[in-house]
């Protein structure tokens, strides 16, 4: 099993790079962000977390600049988004970022992606609430074309382009790794359609089921869909550095783990960073 970490990288905590070059130092497999543009203050949409937004989800750095920072000074460390909101981003302009940012890195890219909570957010990028599932499905798949394709083309309800050219293509074949976040119970679908692992948040599972049963059902529809279920990747997300907790994920099936550090300065974060490291094995 991989061990990773995920922290809101932001104008006021340890700076991306020196985070990456720690967690690689200690034997992290990846380095994981998260992505806000912006947080209107009129928000009315609630936070999944609790009553209190963190005042991280509006001051965290452009995830691809601060993993490209991340990948300036590391060799073996891959760099993961966690989550990309597509549903606010241009495909065009982010397939080129993807496939940028896999070739600076040689190859180190995980594309985590996810529909988001927060409709004031996309609606100030013009994405309506509750077409978010079929805007993001259009945006993955016209990506894909243009990674894949000397001359990509796509034709669809949100995303529409004639032939073009578009390089660099990513190092990673046919594309980095697209991971899905949320537990939602068409989750399963996209994941099989158009991705290549599950991200889940906590090891949750949803509707009574557990973390292994949950992964029980994605694999067995895989394989109703003619894929192969073992090629999935399992990600549990934002766990807390509890051994038995990691315990419980390996026998689930999870192919990694994902700790979650606070947005602190070096001296704060240092320890928590070396009490997650015990655990990589």
């Amino acid at each position: 099993m991989d061990f990773g970490a995920m922290m809101f990288s932001t104008d006021y905590s340890i700076r991306p790079d020196d985070l990456a070059k720690m967690l690689e130092d200690r034997g992290f497999e990846s380095m994981w962000v998260p992505e806000h543009t912006h947080i209107p203050a009129d928000r009315t949409s609630p936070w999944p977390g609790g009553p209190d937004l963190p005042k991280d989800y509006w001051h965290t750095y452009d995830p691809f600049l601060a993993l490209t920072a991340a990948a300036g000074v590391t060799t073996n460390l891959k760099l993961g988004t966690g989550i990309c909101l597509m549903i606010e981003r241009d495909p065009i302009t982010t397939a080129k970022e993807v496939a940028s940012l896999d070739m600076l890195s040689r190859g180190r890219f995980i594309f985590g992606i996810g529909g988001g909570w927060n409709a004031e957010e996309m609606g100030n990028h013009g994405t309506n609430f509750k077409r978010r599932w079929r805007i993001l499905r259009e945006k993955i798949l016209a990506m894909k074309e243009i990674w894949t394709q000397e001359e990509a083309e796509f034709h669809g309800d949100h995303v529409n382009f004639d032939k073009m050219w578009a390089y660099p293509k990513p190092v990673q074949r046919p594309h980095p790794p697209i991971l899905m976040g949320g537990d939602g119970p068409t989750t399963f679908d996209r994941v099989v359609e158009y991705c290549d692992g599950w991200m889940p948040i906590g090891g949750r599972g949803s509707g009574g089921a557990s973390l292994a049963e949950k992964i029980v059902l994605l694999k067995r529809q895989a394989e109703e869909a003619g894929r192969d279920p073992d090629s999935l990747n399992i990600t549990s997300f934002g766990l807390r550095p509890d051994p038995d907790l990691i315990g419980r994920m390996r026998e689930a099936g999870v192919d990694r783990v994902i700790f979650t550090l606070p947005s602190e300065e070096r001296a704060a974060v240092t320890p928590l960073i070396d009490e997650c490291a015990k655990l990589i094995s």
